[in-house]
């Protein structure tokens, strides 16, 4: 073990984690185009309908199992400010027996989960009937996938973002590729899409134990008593069980804000669909800043560093505030000419820019909402984090419920009510956090 260094805390740190983030999120979305624009060019309906409704589902089902990234992130960069050089290769490869753990139990259980998720959906025989086949398939990239958030934790918390970012390219490539070979060129439909990502899942994984290993300072070669320390194992079941549950209070929200929205009528929900593309637009950015904040606050927290921990807060929130700024400004002067580009429907246009100014808002509560999330999985407060995330989504559904006489309006508010509580929370917890951590004894 080294002894920790302080690590000097400015922008170039901030951005040096941000920004190759920022770059990745914004390819991510190019799956879902080209899977879209693939599979729409068959002149089938109720395949693209399909294909749409399964990637939900993917969505939501990896998305809880996203304390694999967040836990690996924080807990190598806190060893990585600790100086505990054998310990990244226990958590890389805690990480991976976990995921895999996971990723059979899906496997195993694909039938009744299937049966179940479809059932909730509600979708036409024919839009059901292609999803599952696309299900079918995918459902084997599980194990592959969820390796590959523990590897994108673990590069970001070694402050290696560019590899992380390459190792993202990579995989949205071959996803891309491999879906344009197999539907357009040898006509396998919505099972050539589901092939495609499960291949480029498996190309990720193996390229990202390639790069992992150049990076492992000690080699992979981890001793059980390491890599099976019972208050290592126990501290890491109880992180992610608490970060498991306050994803699945976000994702309580998505769901309700989407299945409201549908009970409005197809106008209504095509609009707030349309205007979904401007928070994710807005989120792209805030989420790269939320890694940054992860790594900073877990690698200052390693070194106990009280000074590094609260530099590294104050310039992810100063430049995430800054992000929201331009951003809101650019939806306020391009957002109507955005919207008309998104839909050629004359009432969704005029639905859609009724509801513009709230996400017009929407960027300066959500850069609070990502950066105190970021910096709690970083400190690994999941416990505050999963309790606090509880109380929003209470404030969430109290706020819609006394709104919702006011229609879509008072949706929308409930969503700003979710993004101002969950930061305004943790923010108004930070200080006592912060003093409890810096006081006592590692």
């Amino acid at each position: 073990m080294h002894a920790p260094v302080p690590l000097k805390i400015g922008s170039r740190q901030v951005f040096a984690i941000a920004g190759p983030a920022m770059v990745a999120n914004l390819t991510t979305p190019l799956i879902g185009v080209v899977s879209t624009t693939a599979i729409g060019r068959l002149d089938d309906a109720a395949l693209l309908g399909g294909v749409a409704m399964a990637s939900v589902i993917f969505d939501c089902l990896f998305w809880l199992f996203g304390f694999l990234r967040m836990s690996t992130l924080a807990f190598t960069a806190q060893a990585l400010g600790a100086g505990e050089t054998r310990e990244p290769a226990a958590i890389l490869a805690r990480g991976f027996i976990v995921a895999g753990l996971i990723g059979a139990v899906l496997i195993i259980l694909q039938l009744p989960l299937a049966a179940l998720l479809f059932d909730l959906m509600g979708g036409s025989e024919g839009v059901t009937r292609a999803a599952k086949t696309y299900f079918r398939i995918r459902i084997w990239s599980s194990p592959f996938a969820l390796a590959n958030y523990v590897i994108l934790g673990w590069l970001i918390g070694l402050a290696r973002a560019n590899a992380a970012l390459l190792l993202q390219v990579v995989i949205n490539l071959v996803n891309m590729a491999a879906t344009i070979l197999l539907v357009l060129v040898y006509d396998t439909g919505i099972a050539g899409a589901a092939i495609a990502a499960l291949l480029s899942e498996a190309v990720g994984l193996a390229l990202g134990v390639i790069v992992c290993r150049h990076y492992a300072d000690s080699g992979f070669a981890v001793p059980y008593a390491n890599l099976l320390d019972r208050d290592k194992l126990l501290r890491l079941l109880a992180v992610n069980s608490d970060i498991m549950i306050r994803t699945a209070a976000l994702i309580v929200v998505f769901l309700f804000f989407t299945a409201k929205g549908a009970q409005a009528g197809d106008v209504t929900l095509a609009a707030n669909s349309v205007l979904n593309n401007f928070l994710l637009i807005s989120a792209f950015f805030l989420d790269g800043l939320a890694n940054a904040a992860q790594q900073l606050c877990g690698r200052t927290l390693g070194a106990r560093d009280p000074k590094g921990f609260a530099a590294s807060t104050r310039l992810v929130l100063l430049w995430g505030l800054g992000f929201a700024i331009v951003v809101a400004v650019l939806f306020a002067l391009f957002g109507p000419a955005l919207i008309d580009v998104m839909t050629t429907s004359d009432d969704v246009r005029r639905a859609a820019r009724e509801f513009l100014p709230f996400v017009v808002i929407a960027p300066i509560p959500g850069v609070f909402a990502f950066g105190f999330d970021g910096i709690y999985i970083g400190a690994t407060w999941a416990r505050e984090m999963r309790n606090l995330m509880l109380a929003s989504l209470a404030i969430f559904l109290a706020t819609w419920w006394a709104l919702q006489s006011f229609g879509n309006a008072g949706l929308w508010w409930a969503l700003m009510a979710s993004y101002v509580s969950r930061g305004g929370l943790q923010a108004a917890r930070y200080p006592a956090q912060f003093r409890a951590t810096f006081s006592s004894p590692r």
